[in-house]
């Protein structure tokens, strides 16, 4: 009986997972995204460290971003992004062979994929994060549009120190408004990408420069988007 029981609550539990995560991803189709994990575990661990929680967060829409900044994180991050369907296998296969090989790691998460992880999930490399993540995935790249999910991850992505979203970079590190930023600007802001704690778009170094004057140089081959 006991067995039972617990087959039973069991089967419960992922039936309300399964129902809750369809319910959340068709809302945030239309619901701006105020708040991520990442956010919250960011300001927990600094109250844990003694320190101020930082959070820089302010919600734009597609087009109130310079139509530069989808063009340079899709440069620098997914050039394929509008082609797949939420996983390119040429880009995780080339990851796993170079991780095979010894040499320097390459990301072969997608913007898609990672717009998953930072709406839904927490930052680990665990199986089970990476599981979960191929499941938001696949709901995102089937209830919303490729609009709606580089405007999610433009507005989610953490961008340096307690900095989320193309907003609060634009504010905290050039000054101005998402549409004011440039061409040169957004180029700066996607070679911070990979480690954004680490590299800065407002202070950049040498290799910062060389990375964004790669990124721009593959921003000729790619059209802007914007939402109609």
């Amino acid at each position: 009986m006991k067995l039972k029981f617990i087959a039973k609550v069991l089967r419960w539990i992922v039936a309300g997972f399964f129902i809750s995560s369809v319910i959340a991803v068709i809302a945030y189709r239309w619901i701006p995204v105020y708040v991520t994990p990442l956010m919250v575990i960011r300001c927990v661990q600094s109250v844990a460290k003694g320190e101020t929680p930082k959070l820089y967060h302010h919600w734009v829409s597609l087009n109130d971003m310079s139509i530069y900044m989808p063009v340079a994180v899709m440069a620098s991050e997914d050039q394929n992004f509008r082609r797949h369907k939420g996983f390119d296998m040429n880009a995780i296969v080339d990851a796993a062979k170079e991780k095979m090989e010894g040499k320097r790691r390459r990301g072969g998460s997608t913007i898609s994929q990672q717009t998953a992880k930072n709406v839904f999930l927490w930052p680990s490399s665990t199986w089970i994060r990476k599981g979960f993540e191929a499941y938001f995935t696949v709901l995102i790249e089937l209830f919303w549009s490729k609009e709606r999910i580089m405007e999610v991850y433009l507005n989610s992505i953490e961008m340096g120190d307690g900095i989320y979203g193309v907003a609060a970079v634009a504010a905290q590190n050039f000054r101005c408004e998402a549409s004011q930023l440039t061409r040169s600007d957004c180029a700066l802001i996607a070679a911070t990408l990979p480690n954004p704690r680490r590299f800065s778009s407002k202070h950049p170094g040498p290799f910062m420069r060389s990375r964004q004057r790669w990124i721009q140089r593959q921003m000729r081959t790619i059209d802007v988007m914007r939402v109609d």
